[in-house]
């Protein structure tokens, strides 16, 4: 090679490496592995973090257990999100003083983001599908870093449930993502094992925040509980940016591509008119009679949602969920499920501290006290019911946690005037195994029916479901009990005062039957034929 020659080889070379980050690939820099397995030797030049994320996410894609990397990546940014929920609860009295204004209002900032949530859950499910569900999820962490920020600068009491409810609609973003992406990197007959682990976080993490989040706010106040979550955040981007590669967002050769084109946006804003009128319906009963001119307004919009996006499931040429997937028993059934067993469990969770302090006349701490072996319970659960599945079968899983579920409510729906309160713990013992058992299951079974590129649509409708379930439960059982509660005569009895929860467990008891009915109609999957998965490409 003569000396132009080799210049103009060097200038070939030199254009071809402008990006920083194809020095690591030995296509376009053949030095790279000359020097080395990843080529980082040949970027000694570069940031020193750049080359240790290269090398980490090198590592881990290279890694035999690879899928799971990508999952104890995805817990690390649930965490971050999460544990913040339940401690802030405890917090409200002292900030609607700080603001002057009332716990009544201030309890937006628990309901803006559950409708944020189902509001932005459709469009989101879509979006993950069309833009990669690793970008969508670290777009979450965003978003819940911002929202962080806006918490603790909150000047009011609108500026807090306005921040607050950002964080419900970067919820429904890192919660469908990192639902797809599980589902993408984990083998059929593995899902139920990482949504096991998946379901101990989003139980587990009300519990350390609140071990973990109380001595914080001691020490620096509410607002530093957030500085707090917002470096917990940043190290999360940090650790999912570095072991997801970008290159998983990249869809398979042969497989189908989706975009925004034909996208069915009537269907998508029916169904969000639908979940806003039922759910806000749903939560200003409290306030309202059903029969009030507010409540037939939204439940109208909610009703008048449902037959628009019903119609459109029916007649659309490509529908925001695929009308096949209703006519798949492990698809519809163990939605039902899921709806059904939020509905019974967080029936239980809202009853519990009004039955304790108003029956039991405990104090807060000892109910706060009592309350948490539950989430404990179903976050141990959890992880052990995913192994249990592989064994058992997801619905020999899911049927044996709905009944548990049954059970605990049953036990509250019929205990009497001085029933022991070590026998209401095995009932809050049964509730968490229940929920424990039932949601990894009936999630794998939906998922393993659900094609690629439907990954975050399908998570997204799962997600709804449950929130809706939630909802529904915590809103229905409260508004009857506090209703019977006010009809009873000046100075009640203790049996009377009992007499008030039994009506509501029962509502709650007959909810978790129709998820042993449904789980019934599922089907375990069949792991005689193990699933391949596409080996991961390396691209940072």
């Amino acid at each position: 090679m003569n000396e132009d020659e080799t210049s103009s080889a060097q200038e070939h070379h030199r254009g071809s490496v402008d990006n920083p980050d194809d020095l690591f690939n030995a296509v376009k820099d053949p030095g790279a592995s000359a020097l080395g397995g990843a080529g980082t030797e040949a970027a000694s030049d570069l940031p020193w973090f750049q080359l240790l994320r290269h090398r980490v996410g090198v590592r881990a894609a290279e890694s035999p257990k690879y899928q799971w990397w990508v999952l104890r990546s995805l817990l690390a940014g649930l965490l971050a999100l999460n544990f913040t929920f339940t401690v802030f609860n405890i917090v409200l009295l002292k900030v609607s003083h700080d603001f002057h204004t009332s716990t009544t209002v201030l309890g937006w900032t628990l309901t803006g983001p559950l409708l944020a949530f189902g509001l932005a859950a459709p469009i989101f499910g879509r979006a993950s599908d069309v833009f990669g569900h690793r970008r969508l999820y670290l777009f979450g962490l965003m978003g819940a870093m911002v929202s962080a920020v806006l918490t603790s600068f909150a000047v009011n009491a609108p500026m807090l449930i306005a921040a607050r409810t950002l964080d419900g609609i970067q919820g429904a973003a890192t919660a469908t993502a990192s639902m797809a992406l599980i589902n993408k990197v984990f083998a059929k007959e593995d899902r139920v094992k990482a949504l096991g682990w998946w379901s101990l976080i989003g139980a587990g993490g009300p519990v350390v925040g609140i071990t973990v989040g109380a001595p914080v706010i001691v020490a620096v106040g509410w607002r530093g509980l957030f500085w707090v979550q917002l470096i917990l955040l940043a190290i999360a981007y940090a650790v999912v940016s570095t072991i997801i590669p970008k290159s998983i967002d990249k869809k398979r050769e042969g497989a189908k591509q989706i975009s925004w084109e034909g996208m069915d946006w009537i269907g998508n804003w029916s169904l969000m008119a639908a979940v806003l009128g039922i759910m806000l319906g749903l939560t200003m009963l409290e306030h309202h009679s059903v029969t009030s001119p507010l409540e037939l307004s939204l439940f109208g919009i909610g009703l008048l949602g449902t037959v628009v996006f019903i119609f459109q499931l029916t007649h659309s040429a490509h529908p925001l969920i695929p009308k096949r997937y209703f006519t798949t028993r492990n698809f519809v059934f163990p939605m039902v499920v899921r709806s059904s067993a939020n509905f019974a469990y967080f029936s239980g969770f809202v009853l519990f501290p009004i039955l304790m302090s108003v029956v039991y006349h405990s104090s807060t701490a000892q109910i706060g006290i009592y309350s948490i072996p539950r989430p404990i319970v179903f976050a141990i659960a959890s992880p052990i019911a995913g192994y249990a599945a592989v064994k058992f079968g997801e619905r020999s899983t899911t049927i044996a946690g709905s009944l548990a579920l049954f059970a605990s409510l049953a036990v509250f729906a019929f205990a009497a005037a001085g029933t022991p309160v070590w026998v209401l713990m095995i009932g809050l013992g049964l509730s968490g195994i229940g929920m424990g058992m039932a949601m990894p299951a009936s999630s794998a079974t939906m998922a393993n029916e659900v094609e690629e590129h439907e990954y975050g649509v399908m998570s997204a409708a799962g997600l709804i479901a449950t929130q809706v379930g939630e909802v529904a439960g915590i809103t229905i059982v409260m508004a009857i009990q506090a209703a019977k509660q006010r009809a009873l005569p000046p100075h009640p009895t203790q049996s009377q005062l009992v007499s008030t929860f039994t009506l509501p467990f029962i509502i709650a008891s007959a909810m978790a039957i129709i998820g042993v009915v449904a789980s019934l109609f599922m089907r375990s999957m069949d792991r005689s034929k193990p699933t391949a998965l596409e080996e991961p490409s390396v691209e940072f």
